[in-house]
């Protein structure tokens, strides 16, 4: 475990160091450009890239050594970083202040590789708990880096908009530069009991074989099922990334929203260090549809007054029990899946899984937007429930909302019975030594 922490320790660094660039060029974009245009492209972009980069990351994680990965990843990213500050400093300020800029766009498709590249640090620590951790502590070996996840989430989210207001876009790469190289070096240090797990006879290194992990994934039973009921959890929780924050600007300023905000956001770690001391239990499976009602059932019940205390605590259970489902999940993989197949595994499911919010975020504000805060204003819904429910704009936002967590309610409710999930549940239970049965041949 004491490798474990330490690769742990590594990984917050590094990804608390891209997260870190990615807020700031967010915020820098905006304020350069003074567009919502720059931010909304680049978090297309940046969603789109996570979600297609995922599957090749989880094949170099499978057929290097999962340090090597790393190195290699931190390495990409200070040389895209490097660049990205020479190009600042060789251009003028007008060379950033449109969006149409060719040269503002070069600098933010420098830079968005260097923050990409990130990503193979989480997949790889997910993998390399299958390896480091003993089968009874990985449950809380993932809530652990859940919890550390958080911590990077609320360092970032308030760091990055700082740096940039005092010191500017040149600090920020700068520091993320000292801290890349620093990180890379001390996880070369880090002396890690690994061995490749890629057979070269069996497969091309060039390849990322899809196929091949689809039909792994498809031997064992439910863990489509999974990956697909959690795509469409996410699939609705892009409702909420879209409009939260319309939401809570509708019931207080910006200000305090953005306070009250970062400090609902330590709900996130709260619920890692929950995971990290009592563990998930022996029944995951069961656990994660548990844990779904009642995510819906806060969902439902959050928005049905326009009140403050609502939403926070509504969003505070909300951020505390997420990051079960994460750590429920890679759990799971952990345990039933072939370890050569495991970092294309958890890539599949990423690639998938990460698409699907996107997807809702793109469509739902329209559909707010003309749908339901006309009829929360000026429509039916005025006459019908305004009395009770009360009327304007936010109130058309929660009527989303309450929609939402009625259709993600009796979703859970109506599967969490089929039996994959049953046949996943059985698996999962079987003794340590047919984990690794399935191997390829």
């Amino acid at each position: 475990m004491k490798t474990f922490y330490r690769l742990l320790g590594v990984a917050f660094i590094a990804i608390t160091t891209t997260n870190f660039v990615w807020f700031a060029l967010t915020y820098w974009a905006y304020l350069t450009t003074k567009s919502v245009i720059s931010t909304s492209v680049m978090a297309g972009v940046y969603l789109v890239a996570a979600a297609l980069s995922s599957n090749w990351f989880g094949s170099i994680v499978d057929r290097y050594k999962k340090k090597h990965a790393m190195i290699g990843s931190s390495l990409a990213t200070l040389l895209l970083f490097t660049s990205g500050l020479v190009l600042f400093y060789l251009s003028t300020e007008a060379d950033f202040a449109t969006v149409t800029s060719l040269r503002f766009w070069i600098f933010v498709l420098i830079l968005l590789p260097g923050v990409i590249a990130g990503g193979i640090y989480s997949i790889a620590i997910s993998t390399l708990v299958a390896f480091l951790v003993p089968e009874d502590r990985r449950d809380r070996a993932n809530g652990l880096f859940g919890t550390v996840m958080g911590i990077s989430f609320t360092i970032t989210s308030v760091a990055s908009g700082l740096a940039l207001a005092f010191a500017g876009m040149p600090f920020v790469l700068f520091t993320a530069i000292i801290f890349t190289l620093f990180s890379a070096l001390m996880l070369w240090l880090i002396p890690v009991p690994e061995e490749t797990t890629f057979n070269p006879v069996q497969g091309n290194l060039r390849k990322m074989d899809i196929k091949g992990t689809i039909e792994v994934i498809k031997a064992i039973p439910g863990l489509f099922a999974l990956i697909f009921f959690t795509t469409f959890n996410n699939f609705l929780g892009g409702v909420f990334v879209a409009l939260m924050d319309a939401y809570g600007l509708s019931l207080v300023t910006v200000q305090v929203w953005g306070l009250l905000y970062g400090i609902l956001s330590l709900g996130f770690i709260l619920g890692g260090f929950y995971i990290t001391k009592k563990g998930l239990g022996g029944n995951p499976v069961r656990n994660l549809f548990r844990i779904n009602i009642i995510l819906w059932a806060v969902c439902i019940f959050f928005p049905i007054q326009p009140s403050i205390v609502l939403l926070a605590a509504g969003v505070l259970i909300y951020m505390f029990f997420v990051p079960f489902v994460e750590a429920i999940e890679q759990t799971i993989f952990q345990k039933v899946v072939p370890k050569e197949r495991l970092g294309r595994v958890f890539g599949f499911a990423y690639s998938i899984e990460l698409a699907a919010s996107p997807l809702t975020a793109f469509f739902i504000g329209p559909i707010a937007q003309f749908v339901f805060i006309p009829f929360m204003t000026t429509g039916r819904g005025v006459e019908l429930i305004g009395s009770w429910f009360g009327v304007g704009a936010g109130r058309g936002i929660a009527l989303v909302f309450i929609l939402t967590g009625f259709i993600g309610l009796i979703v859970t409710l109506s599967v969490m019975h089929l039996q994959p999930y049953k046949l996943l549940a059985a698996r999962y239970n079987e003794p340590a030594n047919l984990e690794d049965e399935g191997k390829e041949k």
